[in-house]
């Protein structure tokens, strides 16, 4: 399974790369995990600047090589801030995206990032919220990113944690994806995936199994999951991602581990189908 994504097919689940930050005082486990990964075929690795104030990108940099054909998204926004009280704080500004670009060019050791993804505040959870001059029109933002876009310096526009208007309002830059919290079991963005999937954009949920806060209830205590997963004989993580492939086709997911065996339980939830009796019971359409 594929789908077209910034000029090219990618498969449609790849390795989002935050966990690593968890791994810094295991530099080799950590490429380890990445050149499996690339072996296995992922060639869509998401990552950040913030993640691990720069750490992880830096894995990225000694681990995939040209020659893997694996496409990196990162994304702009916030800022590293290891002394504060959360390890990001919110980076709006138009300055400050041109600069966590240039951040990540250097970190990632390219010349072109080929997606970068403008981690907004408008929705979804988030450690902190854009206050005083972090409030910035998303017209400017844009803006600044076509700016590096036009200079080479990024290759296409993302979205991230952005509400259905203001991706209305970015549509003419060129959009190529959207990342929101999004799964089986909180589907509040329904009707911007459905905005996407009529654009052709590629649907990219983080927490595709929910469960990351008090407010998110999890994929994996789904009653119809559970049946499922039994059924099937596979693990209700495996029911819950092979879901979001089902619900749409330009749905592509990044789970992130950092343990070998679940990063093939992850990538083996391609290969689920369901049949119509479990489709309606997991609220596909038959």
């Amino acid at each position: 399974m594929a789908f077209p994504f910034a000029g090219r097919a990618v498969s449609r689940i790849g390795y989002g790369a935050m966990q690593l930050r968890g791994l810094r005082d295991d530099r080799a486990a950590a490429i380890a995990l990445l050149r499996h990964a690339v072996d296995l075929g992922v060639d869509h690795i998401d990552t950040a600047h913030f993640y691990g104030d720069g750490f992880v990108n830096d894995l990225l940099r000694e681990a995939v090589r040209p020659e893997d054909g694996v496409l990196i998204v990162s994304k702009v926004g916030a800022d590293p801030d290891p002394t504060g009280p959360h390890p990001i704080r919110v980076a709006q500004r138009p300055e400050q995206l041109r600069a966590s670009v240039e951040a990540n060019l250097a970190g990632l050791g390219l010349e072109q990032v080929p997606v970068v993804n403008l981690r907004r505040t408008d929705t979804g959870p988030a450690p902190v919220r854009a206050q005083g001059d972090q409030v910035v029109d998303v017209d400017d933002q844009i803006a600044e990113l076509v700016a590096l876009r036009d200079e080479g310096k990024i290759g296409a526009i993302g979205l991230s944690a952005v509400s259905l208007e203001t991706l209305r309002r970015a549509l003419p830059a060129g959009i190529v994806c959207v990342q929101n919290a999004y799964s089986l079991a909180a589907r509040d963005d329904e009707e911007l995936l459905d905005l996407c999937t009529a654009e052709g954009i590629a649907w990219v949920p983080y927490f595709p199994l929910g469960g990351a806060g008090p407010d998110l209830p999890k994929v994996t205590d789904e009653p119809s999951v559970l049946a499922a997963a039994a059924a099937l004989g596979r693990t209700p993580a495996q029911v819950g991602l092979a879901w979001l492939l089902h619900r749409a086709p330009n749905v592509l997911l990044i789970p992130g581990t950092t343990d070998k065996t679940h990063l093939e339980a992850n990538l083996a939830a391609a290969t689920i189908t369901f049949d119509t009796e479990t489709r309606v019971a997991l609220g596909l359409p038959a």
